[in-house]
């Protein structure tokens, strides 16, 4: 059976994540859904992240076996059109060896996440950045994520119900940008790891902001890594100011001959 790799960018607000469930919308459901019109056998999906609740995703990648060869661009024209008006869209598609796998086959996976301080409402963004009213300390933010790139056990910074088998994770890089505008100043952070455990990235945004509101000190931050507990992370922030920003495979299945 021939096999695809899709490249996809939604709005995850309306769904309850990127996996299938059981009496409520999700990612790969509507993905799936939206084959069934051109497949007549059932297909599965295999995502390369498995996005919580309302986070985006600008750069999530799937694979999925068919039952019959399309042209890329049959597919993913096809795709769209059965997709409307779910805020889903396929960006690229091509078709891959048999034993490329979205997920264990990425070697990157890198989120960027959107926090805006300012005091008025935001309207044009909202669903789309995280907003506090009141003004964060960009540095000491910068300070306290200094100690979590590396290899640690990040069992603080794990959700209670993450399935992985180990907390001992590579965090290759948790960067912050000061990008101001006429309202207010949006710090976007961007995240790059082979994998992540469950609420990993949510957590670090959560606790980093207590860093920069100056509730934390940036030590602290070490100090909650280094106790190994839940108990000691910062708040867990909101899903909707995140975004899975790109897949990096060793070879880009999407660039083509």
């Amino acid at each position: 059976m021939p096999n695809y790799a899709i490249k996809i960018e939604y709005d995850g607000r309306p769904y309850h994540g990127w996996q299938r469930q059981r009496d409520v919308p999700s990612v790969q459901g509507t993905i799936e859904d939206a084959l069934s019109k051109i497949c007549p056998t059932p297909v599965e999906i295999q995502g390369a992240g498995r996005t919580d609740k309302g986070v985006h995703a600008l750069g999530q990648v799937a694979h999925v076996h068919l039952d019959k060869e399309w042209q890329p661009f049959r597919l993913n024209e096809a795709l769209n059109f059965h997709l409307r008006p779910a805020p889903i869209s396929i960006t690229a598609c091509a078709q891959v060896d048999n034993d490329f796998h979205a997920r264990f086959g990425a070697i990157e996976r890198r989120y960027v996440f959107r926090l805006v301080s300012r005091r008025a409402p935001v309207v044009v963004d909202a669903g789309w950045v995280w907003q506090v009213a009141y003004g964060l300390d960009i540095d000491k933010m910068r300070a306290g994520a200094a100690h979590l790139i590396g290899k640690h056990d990040f069992t603080t910074f794990r959700s209670s119900i993450c399935q992985a088998q180990s907390p001992v994770k590579s965090l290759d890089e948790l960067s912050i940008e000061e990008i101001p505008s006429r309202t207010g100043i949006e710090y976007r952070f961007t995240i790059r790891a082979r994998s992540f455990l469950h609420n990993q990235v949510r957590s670090f945004v959560g606790t980093l902001e207590r860093v920069g509101a100056g509730a934390w000190h940036p030590d602290q931050v070490r100090e909650a890594l280094d106790a190994k507990e839940r108990a000691a992370c910062g708040p867990v922030c909101p899903g909707h100011g995140l975004y899975l920003d790109e897949v990096i495979y060793q070879t880009d299945p999407f660039a083509g001959p």
